[in-house]
């Protein structure tokens, strides 16, 4: 058998590797049984899908009927853009607050794309804004600060 599709291949070996890992990680915990679930039944069986459905995609990219495709160039710009964005937020929050460091990442991580408008930009910042103010502020009653520290001295 020869591979075909190596993105899918590659993807495929990624899932099965952390799909494995998740299963020897989660044995440090009681599984349970379906009945009476232990704190490592969910990570047991999430990984072992995982490994399961990475399986099928790496045996699936061997297959003669799936067309060949390459793996192609990696964009690191746009990589260290949303891993940038991440950190930025991350780092951000406890001082800038939470609307501030959402913008921040919406902002930075869609310069990552190759369709960047401003305008959906903006409303994804609008929405996401609302959206995490009803469900972490709100919702869960998280203790996070959500506007900059020297606006609310």
């Amino acid at each position: 058998m020869r591979i075909r599709n190596y993105p899918d291949f590659w993807s495929g070996i990624m899932f099965l590797v952390m799909g494995v890992l998740f299963v020897i990680f989660s044995q440090a915990y009681q599984l349970g049984t379906a009945a009476r679930m232990g704190p490592g039944f969910f990570p047991t069986m999430l990984g072992a899908l995982m490994a399961f459905l990475g399986l099928l995609i790496a045996w699936r990219a061997m297959a003669r009927s799936t067309p060949e495709a390459r793996v192609g160039g990696v964009g690191w710009r746009e990589m260290f853009l949303v891993l940038g964005a991440v950190a930025l937020f991350a780092l951000g929050l406890p001082y800038l607050g939470m609307v501030i460091s959402i913008t921040l990442l919406i902002g930075v991580s869609a310069m990552a794309s190759h369709e960047f408008s401003w305008k959906e930009t903006l409303i994804s910042i609008v929405v996401l804004l609302v959206m995490s103010e009803l469900v972490f502020v709100k919702g869960l009653e998280l203790q996070f600060p959500v506007w900059p520290k020297f606006l609310v001295q």
